[in-house]
């Protein structure tokens, strides 16, 4: 370790100290002399003008029926634009963004110009996606619509490779660890990361230039971000044995000082695993942060880095036990990490200095932090967490000398509405709006008798400023923001999505065992004593462990969007896998791919022979159509439809195939491959979405709709495949990667290159998406089957 170093970083930890200190100690002599209560009360009596509401008994009514739970995002909005509240609120939710995030000054007319562009933006795209369907379907935190805006600004590279990353980190939080959180705070530090970056810029700055700057603030968001589920969360989780803590400190504390990240050596407990593959993110992670560095802003970040986690260390191994913390122990280290793991964002994206901007970031900070401690206090206390909220509930009675958390609060609030913001009304407005609000909500959450005790215990000494804080908060109107209903839209969106996939993943599963089980093709009876190679090749085919895709999206169509019988569409399960089966005992011969491995076996006419191949493929076709004329409980002209509509999606997939076979050694166009890999591919998934559709005679409108849905998604299944065949596991695709290059064959790889093909899989994925917003019913299973089919590793 670099001694000198550490010295300047404890030195710089201490310089940082002293700052601190001088804050507190302003603000502790006012709460002393109690200066907030006249200076706020005033406040209050102004503020309160336009949110205490005397409602007429029209209004009341309309109120009482109108006013939505706020959990409902569409729902609420809509409220909002119909009650006419819209504009102010989204100007408040903004002004403060602009304020926490950005360190803005609200006096200026350039910001409140800014903050009217951002609000008009917003109300635009809030009336547009709450007016389409109904809102019912728009999921606004959807990724084809975060495709579509990176599309625009040019990232869409980023954008997928931090898809990618985000859906490795979810899956790599432990148990103990809330995933859908880390994925919140993840994506909220990378909004606020491109929020710096954006105001960086101007409306002069190039485009390419933009397009740059948006990319690298996109990959410095996520790496900065990683910290907070992998440092501060895993610490704070008591996931790791103290020793584990301690090395992993020590590692983070040395990465910091030195500037490179050490070996992980050999690491002494349970959790080698997690810390392996935590090691390599962070590593990674921190060394773009540090190359992407200017040299005149690394010294800044370093420094910050430092002062971010000492800060955090020195709270974390506080102990509620310990009754003698003195008032600066519990509220300097709050000051400094509050402030500076804001003041990391600017240095992290190398912003010039601005002492201005870094002292509101400075003075702001502790606001937001108490705020927070408030909300979270009975979880910190159970945690055994030391907040100030935490340490005065156990100590209050007993020391007398401890401050009182709930008057810092409103002396913080005070200090900075009058001594840092200049007393100007606007900022004045936003900041009692997001007090208030805090409490309204806390209240909301722990109920009536909960909240009045806490309000009991942290009562200022001011009996009068309480009765007022208490009387706005049972009264005050407008006084709700948009970035907290959008954070509990998102945990919805995460949460509904994880059990969705789950449940989908977990009844995939299923089917797939049931489906294995009806696919065996008996013996005929008249044939027992003769041997049958070319069913015993059928059953060899169709014991493979082969991913039943297909019949277990016509089961999830038939069975949850149609309400067909169960038992009545099994034939139709058979018949699409026998078909699909012999599609790829087709593909497999020596005379078109000739594959040696098919799903983790050797391919049939190595287990065989060719002739008894080609018999096979052709036998199962035919199994096929007379599966499908076993389904006697539907419409005899609608079976024959289906029947119809069978043989010439087969005729198709023959065509897709040949298409296949004359482009080796070809160099097709873009239109080319799609168009063979939708008659070899795509129309196989056609066949399993739009066969059940007929058997529920859907109209052709929505038939329409599906086949659309089932060109695309069938396109991205097979560029997937063409990903893997460069990118994947052998093991787990169960069969060689390179044989696409190997048999010198016209893939999207080899004409697009990687991230062309990653594009134009997530194109076709947008495309796929978006249709499903035409639909006129909501088929929740088709957007987590194509899901699956581009995060999918087989």
């Amino acid at each position: 370790m670099n001694e000198e170093l550490l010295i300047n970083a404890d030195e710089c930890y201490r310089h940082a100290e002293h700052k601190a200190a001088h804050y507190f100690k302003s603000l502790y002599a006012q709460v002393l002399e109690k200066t907030y209560v006249p200076s706020l009360t005033e406040d209050i009596r102004s503020w309160k003008h336009n949110h205490i509401h005397h409602h007429s008994l029209f209004s009341f009514f309309s109120r009482t029926k109108g006013n939505p739970d706020s959990h409902g995002y569409h729902h609420y909005i809509q409220w909002l634009k119909y009650t006419g509240k819209l504009d102010n609120y989204l100007n408040r939710s903004i002004s403060y963004i602009f304020m926490r995030d950005l360190s803005k000054s609200l006096d200026s007319p350039e910001t409140l110009r800014r903050i009217d562009r951002v609000v008009d933006s917003l109300k635009n795209h809030l009336s547009h996606s709450t007016s389409t369907n109904q809102g019912a379907k728009d999921e606004t935190f959807s990724m084809a619509g975060l495709y579509r805006i990176a599309q625009k600004e040019g990232v869409e590279s980023s954008l997928i490779w931090v898809i990618n990353k985000l859906k490795t980190v979810s899956s790599n939080i432990p148990k103990g660890m809330d995933a859908e959180q880390a994925q919140r705070k993840l994506i909220k530090i990378i909004a606020g990361v491109i929020m710096q970056e954006v105001e960086e810029m101007n409306d002069k700055t190039p485009p390419e230039e933009r397009s740059r700057r948006l990319d690298s603030a996109i990959r410095l968001g996520f790496s900065y971000g990683l910290t907070y589920p992998f440092i501060d969360d895993l610490l704070d989780a008591k996931i790791l044995s103290e020793e584990e803590e301690k090395q992993y400190s020590d590692l983070i504390r040395t990465t910091i000082i030195t500037g490179e990240v050490p070996d992980l050596g050999e690491w002494e407990g349970n959790n080698v695993a997690l810390i392996e593959y935590i090691h390599a993110e962070l590593r990674d992670a921190f060394m773009y942060i540090k190359n992407k560095q200017r040299q005149d802003t690394t010294k800044n970040f370093f420094e910050q880095s430092y002062v971010f986690f000492n800060s955090q260390e020195v709270d974390r191994v506080k102990d509620l036990s310990n009754a003698n913390y003195t008032n600066e122990d519990l509220y300097i280290p709050v000051i400094l990490k509050s402030s500076s793991s804001r003041l990391i964002v600017r240095s992290v994206i190398g912003a010039p200095e601005d002492k201005k901007l870094d002292d509101r970031t400075f003075f702001y900070g502790i606001y937001n932090q108490l705020a927070d401690d408030f909300a979270d206090m009975f979880d910190d206390m159970k945690d055994g967490a030391v907040t100030p909220y935490t340490y005065y509930m156990k100590y209050h009675d007993k020391r007398l000398d401890l401050i009182n958390p709930f008057e810092m609060y409103w002396t913080v609030i005070s200090n900075l509405i009058h001594n840092v913001y200049d007393s100007d009304r606007k900022t004045c407005e936003v900041i009692l709006d997001r007090a208030i609000n805090g409490l309204k909500r806390f209240k909301v959450r722990m109920g009536i008798k909960k909240y009045n005790e806490v309000m009991e215990l942290f009562a200022t000494s001011n009996p009068k400023f309480n009765r007022l804080i208490q009387e706005m908060v049972r009264k005050a109107d407008d006084v709700d923001f948009f970035d907290k209903l959008l954070r509990d839209h998102i945990i919805t969106i995460l949460k509904n999505n994880r059990r969705e996939q789950e449940d989908f993943i977990n009844t995939s599963k299923t089917l797939r065992n049931e489906i294995n089980h009806i696919l065996h093709i008996p013996q005929m009876e008249d044939m027992s004593l003769m041997k049958e190679p070319i069913l015993d090749a059928a059953n060899y085919s169709l014991k493979g462990d082969g991913k039943r895709l297909r019949p277990i999206v016509t089961w999830f169509m038939g069975i949850n969007a149609y309400g067909l019988n169960k038992l009545a569409i099994i034939p139709l399960l058979r018949s699409l896998e026998y078909m699909h089966t012999a599609s790829l005992i087709f593909d497999d011969l020596p005379s078109q791919d000739n594959a040696s491995t098919r799903r983790g076996r050797p391919t049939l006419h190595e287990a065989y022979n060719v002739a008894i191949s080609e018999l096979t493929g052709l036998f199962l076709t035919q199994k096929a159509i007379e599966e499908q004329t076993s389904l006697d409980q539907f419409d005899s002209k609608t079976v024959l439809k289906l029947i119809q509509y069978s043989a010439q999606t087969t005729a198709n997939m023959c065509r897709g195939q040949a298409m296949d076979l004359d482009s080796k050694g070809k160099k097709l166009t873009l239109n080319q491959l799609n168009m063979m890999c939708f008659y070899k591919t795509g129309i196989g998934f056609e066949a399993s979405i739009i066969m059940p559709a007929i058997l529920a005679q859907a109209n052709e409108l929505e038939i329409e709709v599906l086949k659309k849905f089932a060109r695309h998604a069938g396109i991205a299944f097979q560029i997937k495949d063409d990903l893997l065949d460069l990118e994947g596991d052998s093991t787990l695709l169960g069969k060689p990667i390179g044989k696409d290059a190997e048999n010198n064959s016209s893939t999207f790889v080899s004409i697009l290159g990687q991230e062309g093909a990653k594009k134009e899989m997530w194109e076709n994925y947008c495309i796929a998406m978006e249709a499903l917003q035409e639909l006129p019913r909501n088929i929740t299973f088709l957007k987590h089957f194509l899901n699956y089919i581009i995060n999918r590793d087989r």
